[in-house]
């Protein structure tokens, strides 16, 4: 039971720096590493600071991780329970078996491998279209989590992380600006100045028993600045099943409502529960609006593969003739279908439940295919593999507080694990020594980046950036590592 809820302690926020110190990771053997796959090397066969220059320019970066992934069904779970007797679940250390190698910093980060849509609605000259970019975007934002079964390493209070992609156009900072309660706040913004997109972390959990839950807070931000609009939703909310017993299993529900606050348009997005026999398990259903309450368009697919849009006439007709029995036939998904509505989809990737067309349709998003080799390497994507590639030169230029330079993460990156453990155990009591201190002088914390302010569009309490981060003015960030 308590394997399979450390196992996503990413939604629980088990690992903390409150432990008894009666548990530690580090003094128990790590299991053997997988077998590589030969196949299995980065594109230049270099992997942290040899980044390949193409001949247009533009780097090329990694495809596969220094060492793959340690099994975790040989990690003893009586030797966890034992310690853990009579403690609260909060003050558990996880162990970093079930890690994975990046900090949720840069879990965040992978709302932007789908920035091509955000760079779709900037194009529109159609607000509804720029809508349905939106939508997408929303939407391809939670796809990421899809079968990563383990957990990103909790940051450390002024942690930072930052990423500049001038292949995909933006650069992105984010800081953990707090602790107790956990907030991750982050700001992006196009290199071409054509978007701002901003917003804060920070779930509510809930411990059912069989489930764990994490409801979402704090709002998601996007400003299109050449179209004068502001966007703001909320994530749906995440729940990992069969904790105790059975084969775990995630689904995201709740609804989403995404607001145009120029327009007064809305998109209503409802992230379906599984139901009863798993019929609506990843499918989400919706409807773009306008200020007038008017229907202007339906939206359906599911968040673990693809999104499409149609008139809301043709979906009723369609419906209506569904429950009939009537003569119209559940048409699949085909590669050609993909190709012929949207020739900036990315490949096919191996569908489990294909979703059922309605003729007619536009497709809006299809998720990536994930690297051949993203089984060994904690079912990563190709732009989750990049996140954490530390370049030659990086580091004179990177803050001290980037988790790139965070020696567990680095460590268990690089296959060291029990390095990696005792490391995460230092910086965890570092941590709270230095909390403590600053308890002892009376002294509190400031953030470098960010500052809690007021959303100007919802009006409620946001994190929002300071600036200046990318003067590189580093000389006051705290020593966390």
């Amino acid at each position: 039971f308590l394997r399979k809820l450390l196992r996503y302690g990413f939604y629980t926020g088990f690992d903390s720096d409150n432990s008894s110190g009666d548990f530690s990771e580090a003094n128990h053997k790590v299991p053997e590493m997988l077998d590589r796959d030969p196949h299995q090397s980065t594109r230049t066969g270099k992997h942290n600071g040899e980044t390949e220059i193409q001949e247009n320019g533009i780097k090329r970066h990694r495809t596969s991780l220094p060492a793959p992934m340690f099994s975790r069904s040989d990690f003893s779970v009586w030797s966890i329970l034992k310690k853990c007797i009579g403690l609260e679940l909060s003050k558990i250390t996880m162990p970093i078996v079930f890690n994975e190698p990046l900090s949720f910093l840069q879990r965040i980060t992978e709302y932007m491998e789908h920035i091509y849509l955000i760079n779709k609605a900037c194009g529109h000259a159609d607000p509804l279209e720029r809508m349905q970019a939106v939508a997408a975007f929303a939407v391809s934002a939670v796809a990421s989590q899809w079968e990563r079964t383990g957990k990103p390493f909790n940051p450390l209070l002024g942690e930072t992380y930052e990423l500049t992609r001038e292949d995909l156009g933006f650069r992105f900072i984010s800081e953990q600006v707090s602790h107790h309660p956990p907030i991750s706040a982050f700001y992006s913004e196009g290199l071409n100045k054509d978007f701002i997109f901003h917003g804060s972390i920070y779930p509510k959990l809930k411990f059912w028993g069989k489930s764990i839950e994490a409801e979402p807070r704090g709002t998601i931000t996007l400003e299109l600045l050449k179209h004068n609009e502001a966007y703001t939703w909320t994530n749906p909310t995440c729940c990992v099943h069969n904790v105790i017993i059975g084969k775990l299993w995630l689904e995201q529900y709740g609804t989403v409502e995404i607001v145009n606050h120029s327009t007064g348009d809305k998109c209503v997005l409802n992230f379906k529960p599984c139901g009863l026999f798993g019929k609506e398990l990843h499918r989400v259903e919706g409807y773009i609006q306008d200020k007038h309450r008017k229907k202007l368009c339906v939206i359906y697919g599911k968040w673990t593969e693809c999104l499409w849009c149609t008139d809301p006439t043709t979906y009723e007709t369609y419906k209506k003739s569904e429950k009939r029995g009537g003569e119209q036939k559940k048409k699949l998904v085909s590669e050609d279908d993909i190709k012929s509505e949207n020739d900036e989809a990315d490949d096919m990737p191996e569908i489990q439940d294909t979703v059922h067309f309605i003729p007619g349709s536009k497709l809006l998003w299809r998720i990536n295919c994930r690297p051949p080799n993203s089984s060994q390497m904690y079912n990563f994507t190709s732009f989750a593999v990049s996140l954490n590639e530390l370049e030659k030169g990086m580091e004179a230029i990177l803050a001290p507080t980037d988790c790139r330079l965070r020696p567990d993460i680095r460590n268990m990156e690089n296959g060291n694990m029990d390095v990696a453990s005792k490391e995460k155990e230092r910086l965890e009591e570092k941590q709270r020594a230095a909390r403590k201190e600053r308890a002892k002088d009376e002294v509190e914390w400031h953030t470098r980046w960010f500052h809690q302010g007021t959303n100007p569009y919802t009006g409620t309490s946001d994190w929002l950036y300071s600036g200046g981060y990318f003067d590189r003015n580093f000389s006051d960030c705290p020593d966390i590592y």
